[in-house]
């Protein structure tokens, strides 16, 4: 058996229908094996109910929409009561991990049962304050949550909180997974358990994104014969986050 295993994710499930459908697609068609659940916009509950079955984490939302726990100061909240992504280095630690948990609390009241694991929207777990809150609300839960880099794995393993060996993935102006892209990446795949962050869906058609179209090429490349190709050629075995 391979040494070398892969969670691709799909963040976003739920931001938008259409990306919703996307990611639904891609994981039932494609290589997609995982994806986090937005639990606070409008279109959350219906993706939800139709992701029971998957592997689903919380993608925890600091930055858009309004919170559901009452511990983020409102103070640095927006005037309509939503998340300010740049109020995000204020947010003291016991109010993101009183979030964190309300988040879960909910994405567990939606899926039937507890999320895989967490990752946090927009990478805000870089700044040391929501990733000191995140860390500990995710140990209270026993559950892994994503490292982006050495730095946040070496942080979140001396607060006992599992996470990947390795993690790849970005998303810019530019489409990031192309199909010449994932080969690469997977040609030089370390052993252990890595985590492929991805973005795959078509366009949004309800929320505003600066990463639209992209979705959909990461589709492609998800759901193209070759991906799998690309997998079975190389041995490398597609996992989860319950391998964690």
């Amino acid at each position: 058996m391979s040494q070398r295993r892969l969670i691709i994710n799909a963040d976003d499930l739920g931001y938008d229908p259409a990306v919703t459908d996307g990611i639904l697609r891609a994981m039932a068609e494609g290589v997609v094996t995982s994806t986090t659940l937005m639990v606070n916009t409008p279109h959350t509950a219906e993706a939800a109910s139709r992701a029971r079955a998957l592997a689903v984490g919380l993608h925890l939302n600091l930055a858009r929409w309004k919170p559901l726990s009452p511990a983020i100061p409102v103070s640095l909240l927006g005037r309509t009561g939503d998340f300010v992504e740049a109020n995000a280095p204020g947010l003291p630690v016991e109010a993101v991990k009183a979030e964190a948990l309300a988040q879960l609390a909910e994405a567990e009241r939606l899926l039937g049962r507890l999320p895989t694991h967490v990752d946090v929207h927009k990478h805000l777990h870089t700044y040391p304050n929501i990733l000191e809150g995140v860390g500990a609300a995710a140990r209270e839960r026993g559950l892994p949550v994503r490292s982006i880099d050495a730095e946040m794995r070496s942080a979140l393993e001396l607060k006992q909180v599992r996470t990947s060996a390795h993690f790849i993935g970005e998303a810019g102006h530019e489409a990031y997974w192309t199909l010449e892209r994932f080969r690469r990446e997977l040609e030089q795949l370390p052993d252990g358990v890595t985590e492929l962050m991805c973005h795959p869906g078509l366009a949004p058609t309800h929320v505003a994104s600066g990463y639209s179209q992209q979705r959909e090429v990461e589709l492609q490349t998800f759901l193209h014969p070759g991906a799998r190709a690309i997998v079975q050629r190389l041995g490398i075995q597609l996992t989860d986050f319950r391998a964690v």
